[in-house]
């Protein structure tokens, strides 16, 4: 196994151990790993059709785990736009790329139990993983998370724990658990083996698109984990010599909830306590239409899984945007609606987290890159249920 280390102050750890966050700044790890040379479009011929085709390429081989997860189609949507569908996943989105990663990492550490928090998406994934690997669960997820989701986790066997609160109540409590001896705590935010999972995403553009990738990677972003790892596959892919150039990354928040956005038109390069970006005054009000949300936690929106007030990796986003290149655009709840009843009529049936990508590159032409799009469709529709 490799090494965690602190992208803040230089601190290490050995990946066999269960400290999930730096014990100094207390912050997000990544990962010391580089991939070995040697992948080509030729070499694949006759891999595994799931993610772990690029097995050279990710920190972690030989999983039990696996459910297929990976190889989700391409499908165009205009002449120059596509989607990935990643809703095509065995728990029916994109968080099944990384959750594949942690909870392989956790089976070999085998510890009393595994810990989660999610807005649904994440902890369905983890709880799916789990029962694969025959590791006792716990999901933590914030009230008013859809019936569904909080069904399909129990089904897996996990134990659900429903936390009064918005989803920075429910990180709280889920942090409070993963320090206890024995936890392992399979955060898809902390965590950098995850980002190494939903990397494979790019990976498998690069194959899909002939050994390129497209002009812009628009993704939608709240604690930034699919960004990251797009992020990720583009510098390894560029230090192997396998792309000449680099997309710019588009990152899509809620209008609701958008302090990234906010950040990055403010020119900052991370958030302060309350929202807001460094050198603006903490932020009360988390939204940017009408409306007011309490300190630390997300407005309402339809866009559940990227309503992230406190992003643990802000800093890492904002600058992984900027080094491409790229920008933030935000959606509003309407475009939200409009955007998942034209996707059904197209015959993709998306969740509302899942269509603020194509709402953002439908709605926004004016401020779209020129070139080739790609955007995730990354959870089902049958998750959510259509917007009212």
């Amino acid at each position: 196994m490799t090494t965690y280390h602190c992208p803040q102050d230089g601190t290490r750890s050995p990946t066999s151990a269960l400290t999930w966050r730096c014990p100094v700044c207390r912050g997000p790890w990544n990962l010391d790993f580089r991939p070995s040379p040697g992948l080509t479009r030729e070499a694949l011929a006759g891999r595994a059709h799931s993610l772990w085709r690029y097995e050279e390429n990710l920190p972690l081989s030989a999983p039990e785990v696996s459910l297929g997860e990976g190889r989700t189609p391409l499908v165009p949507l205009t002449e120059t736009v596509s989607a990935k569908l990643d809703y095509l996943m065995p728990t029916l989105s994109f968080k099944d790329r990384g959750a594949v990663m942690l909870v392989e990492l956790a089976r070999r550490l085998n510890p009393d139990r595994v810990v989660a928090d999610s807005s649904g998406n994440a902890g369905t994934s983890i709880a799916a993983y789990c029962a694969r690997a025959a590791l006792p669960c716990t999901v933590y997820v914030p009230e008013g998370t859809s019936p569904k989701k909080t069904e399909q986790i129990r089904a897996h066997g996990a134990r659900l724990v429903t936390v009064p609160g918005g989803r920075e109540a429910t990180a709280l409590a889920a942090r409070g658990a993963a320090d206890e001896p024995g936890v392992f705590y399979a955060s898809h935010v902390f965590n950098p083996y995850f980002l190494h999972g939903t990397k494979t995403y790019v990976y498998e553009l690069w194959e899909d698109l002939g050994g390129r990738l497209p002009d812009t990677l628009v993704v939608p972003v709240g604690n930034g984990t699919l960004l990251l790892g797009a992020a990720l596959a583009t510098e390894e892919l560029y230090a192997l010599g396998l792309i000449t150039t680099r997309p710019r990354l588009v990152a899509v928040q809620s209008e609701a909830v958008s302090p990234l956005a906010r950040a990055f038109g403010a020119g900052a390069e991370d958030l302060v306590a309350g929202g807001g970006a460094l050198g603006e005054a903490p932020a009360r009000d988390l939204r940017v239409g009408p409306g007011a949300a309490a300190p630390g936690e997300a407005a309402p929106t339809l866009a559940e899984g990227i309503a992230i007030p406190q992003p643990p990796r802000a800093r890492q986003i904002l600058a992984a945007v900027r080094a491409s290149g790229g920008t933030f655009l935000t959606v509003t709840e309407d475009q939200i609606r409009d955007a998942q009843r034209d996707l059904a009529a197209r015959g993709f049936y998306v969740e509302t987290t899942g269509v603020a990508c194509w709402a953002a590159v439908r709605d926004s032409a004016a401020h779209m890159p020129q070139g080739s799009v790609v955007v995730p469709l990354c959870g089902a529709g049958v998750k959510t249920g259509m917007a009212g």
